[in-house]
């Protein structure tokens, strides 16, 4: 191993190895009290390395500067601390299949699991590389821990060099896969001219579009009564879940069926009794317009449904969750410029395509800081299959020094 190979394979495994999951269903922030755990050893490790204003904020995000030596801008970068609550993720067992020779990879803990390159192109590219996954029974979590292992380290680096740079903000958010990662205070705290989210995937990618995003709450009330006196009485609220699921156009509006720029109306979660139900969907579509359509949909749908069983009573609680980030970034584009000005003196040609979901800087950037996703090498996130190439998160670790040695030379504001 040689330059941050080993340094972010041991930040890495360290960090997967903490439960850090997020819970949509809690009303606190951040959602879940494991969560703490990650930022308290963030602030600590922060405050070892010699970062200034380390503090863990109230609302549970983490926030560090790297003092400049030059005048610039003041740069933030983020990247976020809690792991999707779609699978499990306790009891992680992170491990590093060094110098990777092609072939297909198994999982220890899950013999029927198997990575293969030919299922996952991008693994085939990674000969020779180090690579870690989970042990078969846990996503690994390097949505977000690469991105934090990368700032990490780029941290380090930047406290221990005399290069010269601008000011830099570091920010590790609690609750982004549940919504919740950009606090209403974050902006005025994070205090920089724009910034970058560590949050994406194969090397090159450098994101300034996303979807726009609703969330969707459906409510069913049916009437209750004892199964063998029902005939003529009863409304199943559960039929009637089933009834608004069918109806909604799965063959061309589900993610299964789309991709590319194509939106989509997810059910996720069902939950109730044939008393009462409760659906929960998420809205997604690339443009305002497109994203109202969705919504216009459901709302219709279940209408429709209401109107066929006047005995029920529905309710559609839609809910916005973040918008486009290409809508303000295309305004000023600085940000995604100097991003690719860096990539491309790493050699790195960059790829710009339209994320299928959100990040903290969807959010950052509707409320007013421009913020650009990053890659890290992260592959089939949210599940047991999930892998990352230490050279990769190198990679990534070099063109975040890189963006901060060229800002050196633009206007502060």
């Amino acid at each position: 191993m040689n330059g941050f190979d080993a340094e972010l394979e041991d930040r890495l495994v360290r960090y997967a190895a903490i439960d850090s999951q997020s819970d949509e269903n809690s009303a606190t922030a951040p959602s879940t009290a494991i969560q703490w755990t990650m930022a308290r050893l963030l602030e600590s490790e922060l405050t070892a390395l010699g970062a200034t204003d380390v503090r863990v904020t109230d609302y549970g995000t983490v926030l560090a500067t790297l003092p400049g030596n030059a005048p610039g801008p003041t740069i933030g970068f983020l990247a976020h601390m809690d792991t999707a609550p779609q699978f499990n993720a306790t009891g992680v067992k992170p491990r590093v299949i060094r110098r990777y020779n092609g072939g297909a990879i198994s999982f220890p803990d899950n013999p029927a699991l198997t990575l293969s390159p030919e299922d996952n192109p991008y693994l085939a590219k990674k000969i020779g590389h180090d690579i870690i996954t989970a042990s078969g029974t846990t996503l690994l979590g390097a949505d977000d821990k690469a991105g934090i292992a990368i700032l990490m380290t780029a941290a380090r680096a930047l406290l221990a060099s005399d290069a010269l740079h601008g000011p830099v903000r570091l920010a590790f958010t609690p609750d982004e896969e549940i919504g919740r990662g950009v606090d209403k205070r974050l902006p005025a705290d994070l205090a920089c001219d724009f910034a970058y989210t560590f949050d994406g995937g194969a090397v090159g990618e450098i994101e300034y579009e996303s979807f726009s995003a609703d969330g969707a709450v459906v409510t069913i009330e049916g009437v209750s009564i004892h199964p063998g006196l029902a005939k003529g009485k009863m409304v199943n609220a559960l039929h009637l879940a089933a009834k608004l699921i069918a109806t909604l156009p799965q063959a061309t509006m589900t993610p299964e069926v789309t991709d590319g720029r194509e939106g989509f109306i997810h059910v996720y979660d069902l939950k109730g009794t044939s008393a009462e139900a409760t659906i929960k969907f998420i809205l997604r579509d690339f443009e305002r317009d497109g994203l109202a359509a969705k919504g216009a949909l459901l709302q219709a749908t279940v209408d429709a449904i209401a109107a066929g069983e006047p005995r029920a009573k529905l309710t559609c609680a839609i809910k916005p969750q973040y918008r486009n980030m290409r809508y303000w970034l295309e305004t000023d584009m600085t940000p995604v410029d100097l991003a690719r000005d860096a990539a491309r003196y790493l050699g790195i040609e960059p790829v710009s395509v339209p994320i299928r979901g959100g990040t903290d800087g969807s959010r950052l950037t509707e409320m007013g800081v421009p913020c650009p996703n990053l890659f890290t090498g992260m592959q089939n996130i949210h599940g047991p299959l999930e892998w990352v190439s230490v050279q990769d998160m190198a990679t990534a670790t070099a063109m975040c020094l890189g963006i901060v040695a060229r800002a050196a030379v633009l206007p502060s504001n």
